[in-house]
């Protein structure tokens, strides 16, 4: 393995490590969902602020005026996908939410089809299929679950994926645009559109509380987004899907480890038939047959 390659993997390795606690930060933070999407687009915001000035990415002309309205638009999709995901975690559970959150790339591939005109195969059918047996196995547990409030958290976290799926889908017309100017001003949109909503007085009170919303900021925002992006610089497309799925399966294990969280058979089976799903999806897997070559 050549050097920039092993780089490459140990930094998405750290990347996808970082992103499966995200959900326990947020619980740990006490704070109501749209006062941590908040504090997280401000302390990343000046997180990602300096590295882009270290950068130099801060020099005019890197933006046009459409550029820069993409990316405030995938901005806009980026913080309703955190909340409407952040929201799941209480509802659903982190390890619940995460999973069917991995949903996403179908969606992307749906919508490749209305607006980019891409074709839907046989295989993208199969796999949707595996996954969508996974939704319902994961659905059908939900009496233990608590009922509605289970259900909403699901449906909470596939719009959350519906959002990523739009902000990829925009962030795919912002080739050249350096990706970590375009996260700054992804969460620069979330501060503007949160600050008159959130409860600013309503501090944490205990050093905890500001500890999570820090942490949120500036690593799993921050320093989250320049590993994963210097990573998928050097790796192939193939590799950075195989490793993106170690993030669910840490939230898993973190929301077992953290809250107690244990999933029953069937909700393992359904958790199991998704990732299986998206790995297929992203390794170009066939079915019966050598073919694809896409890769999401």
């Amino acid at each position: 393995m050549d050097k920039s390659l092993h780089r490459g993997s140990l930094e998405m390795v750290a990347a996808m490590l970082i992103s499966g606690t995200i959900g326990w930060l947020v619980m740990l933070s006490g704070q109501p969902v749209l006062d941590v999407v908040f504090w997280r687009c401000v302390f990343g915001a000046l997180t990602l602020l300096a590295i882009c000035a270290a950068m130099g990415f801060l020099r005019p002309g890197l933006l046009t005026r459409t550029t820069f309205l993409l990316a405030v638009l995938s901005g806009v999709a980026i913080v309703g996908n955190w909340l409407l995901l952040f929201g799941s975690y209480s509802r659903a559970s982190i390890a619940i939410g995460t999973a069917v959150y991995n949903v996403q790339p179908f969606i992307l591939v749906g919508l490749g089809a209305l607006f980019l005109g891409e074709k839907i195969t046989a295989q993208k059918l199969f796999w949707l299929v595996v996954s969508f047996a996974g939704m319902l196995a994961i659905v059908s547990a939900h009496g233990s679950e608590g009922g509605d409030h289970y259900l909403l958290g699901i449906v909470m976290a596939l719009g959350a994926a519906a959002l990523y799926a739009v902000a990829a889908l925009i962030i795919k017309r912002l080739t050249g645009v350096p990706p970590h100017l375009i996260a700054l001003v992804q969460v620069a949109t979330g501060v503007v559109l949160l600050a008159p909503l959130a409860q600013l007085s309503a501090f944490p009170h205990e050093v905890q509380g500001w500890g999570a919303l820090l942490t949120l900021g500036m690593v799993h925002t921050g320093l989250m987004y320049v590993l994963l992006y210097g990573a998928i610089q050097k790796l192939p497309t193939a590799l950075t899907g195989a490793l993106s799925f170690i993030y669910p399966i840490v939230a898993i294990f973190v929301d077992w480890f953290a809250f107690g969280h244990r999933l029953d058979a069937l909700q393992w089976v359904g958790v199991a038939a998704i990732l299986l799903a998206a790995a297929g999806m992203q390794q170009g897997w066939g079915v019966g047959r050598r073919t694809l070559q896409h890769n999401l």
